[in-house]
């Protein structure tokens, strides 16, 4: 995973990442940080782009690229060999599906289903044949982890695309995704997933779906790893070097075995992308009790990663001052905002000393610590109305400054996200899809902590922000 990028490479600062001091400090990342670049790296970077022309242009642009501070240029990277990719489909009944989605493929690949332990193996095995696709028989539902690990021990080609069945491809989905693996330190390529759209009138939570899907990771492309604003891709549609794959997903997790997979990929120094350029839609869920069922699904998984991967899991990661700043405003005693913005000077100034090579110190800090305080207060939003939740209601009981807190916390998510979505729904509809949304997945995390006996997917990170070493 030493290889150099390939000259022609170009990657492109992120749109949330700053530059200051000229150019030679940026503030970003994924996890964000900030970094100190020399007077000749700095000249690298022309309209914030960086074109890998020799060994230090393509030094830089690696350094960037694992810092998350860039992002390949998927438009300008070179395509690679198409028939070098094998689809291996996880399938489970659904036959319609399972043709829908192989009628998209065509016979660009060779098709690996895998027909995890169907009521009715006949009628997937009739749908494999008419698209002459392999098929590979599992006795008894295994799971769609171990049911993707069946059809990776079959694949020869260097380059596996697992695909759900409930999922149609774009044409040139997968040419995009391919496209990133002339970074050879790239593991896995995920697209953006859009809905399905359906043939007669979408219903309500349809329409939420489509704007606000826990399968829809928005339109930034990113790294992907833990504390990353990407920090997971769904496995509905996942793109990967079969080298680096090693024993694939975890055969016992029947939820969460995506994140599982790409946060161990990322441990061994391997880069997991996302792609929101290539596209691929989902059969969403739009029945209520359903779509309720699958998010509360996808809640439970929070216990077994926090067994796997310890506080990476944690809902918000909280340092000693922005701590204190969240309890201060969540007081809303006569003293809160003074002793708020006491802690908020005394971090600017802290910062003010860490930055002092900067050309503006103070305002670097200012700047810095301002971010920092925005991500607090989304953060304790988070926490009051999805993994918190039942706490907190139950503690509006007896509090009207909790009542306050939790009221003004709804009000900040639903109206940032609606107008972020920009959903095709009135306002009070998506604020009760959203509330229904938190409640079911912090329903699952709570259950999954009870089961489990362990409180670890539910509490907060507090740590100290590590020193970064500068970029030269």
């Amino acid at each position: 995973m030493t290889a150099p990028l390939p000259e022609g490479f170009a990657v492109r600062l992120h749109r949330y990442v700053r530059a200051h001091d000229g150019g030679r400090t940026l503030v970003g990342g994924a996890p964000r940080r900030m970094v100190r670049l020399t007077g000749p790296a700095a000249g690298l970077i022309a309209d914030r782009t960086i074109r890998v022309r020799d060994r230090a242009s393509a030094a830089l642009a690696d350094r960037l690229l694992e810092t998350g501070m860039a992002d390949p240029i998927a438009a300008e990277l070179p395509d690679l060999d198409l028939s070098q990719v094998t689809l291996v489909v996880p399938a489970r009944d659904r036959p319609a599906a399972l043709g829908r989605l192989l009628a998209c493929v065509g016979g660009r690949h060779h098709v690996i289903v895998v027909d995890d332990g169907s009521d009715d193996p006949a009628a997937v095995a009739a749908v494999a044949a008419a698209h002459r696709a392999e098929l590979v028989a599992l006795p008894e539902n295994a799971g769609p982890a171990a049911a993707r690990n069946a059809g990776l021990r079959r694949v020869t080609t260097p380059y596996v695309a697992f695909v759900d069945s409930d999922v149609v491809l774009a044409p040139d989905a997968l040419r995009i995704l391919l496209r990133h693996f002339n970074d050879p330190r790239v593991a896995v390529a995920a697209p953006r997933v859009l809905g399905l759209r359906p043939a007669g009138r979408n219903p309500w939570i349809g329409r939420y779906e489509e704007a606000r899907s826990s399968l829809d990771l928005g339109v930034r492309p990113g790294i992907v790893r833990p504390r990353a604003p990407v920090s997971w891709v769904p496995s509905a549609c996942l793109l990967a070097r079969v080298g680096a794959l090693g024993r694939g997903f975890s055969p016992d997790m029947r939820v969460g075995e995506d994140v599982d997979l790409v946060w161990r990929l990322a441990a061994e120094g391997w880069r997991v992308r996302y792609e929101p350029a290539a596209i691929v839609r989902h059969e969403h869920r739009t029945v209520v009790h359903d779509w309720l069922r699958r998010k509360a699904f996808y809640g439970t998984g929070a216990h077994l990663l926090a067994e796997r991967h310890g506080r990476d899991v944690a809902p918000a990661v909280f340092t000693p001052w922005s701590a204190g700043l969240a309890l201060a405003v969540l007081a809303q005693r006569r003293w809160s905002l003074p002793v708020a913005a006491a802690i908020f000077a005394v971090a600017v100034a802290r910062t003010s000393v860490k930055v002092r090579r900067s050309d503006r110190p103070l305002r670097l800090a200012l700047a810095l610590t301002a971010d920092g305080a925005v991500a607090t207060v989304w953060q304790t939003t988070a926490l009051l109305l999805r993994h918190w939740w039942p706490l907190a209601a139950a503690g509006c009981l007896f509090s009207r400054r909790l009542r306050r807190a939790v009221a003004l916390a709804a009000v900040l998510d639903t109206v940032g996200d609606l107008r972020r979505t920009g959903a095709h729904l009135d306002p009070l509809r998506f604020a009760l899809a959203r509330r229904l949304d938190d409640a079911a997945y912090g329903c699952g995390v709570w259950y999954g902590a009870v089961k489990g006996r362990s409180a670890r997917a539910l509490m907060p990170d507090f740590r100290r922000p590590a020193p970064r070493p500068p970029v030269r």
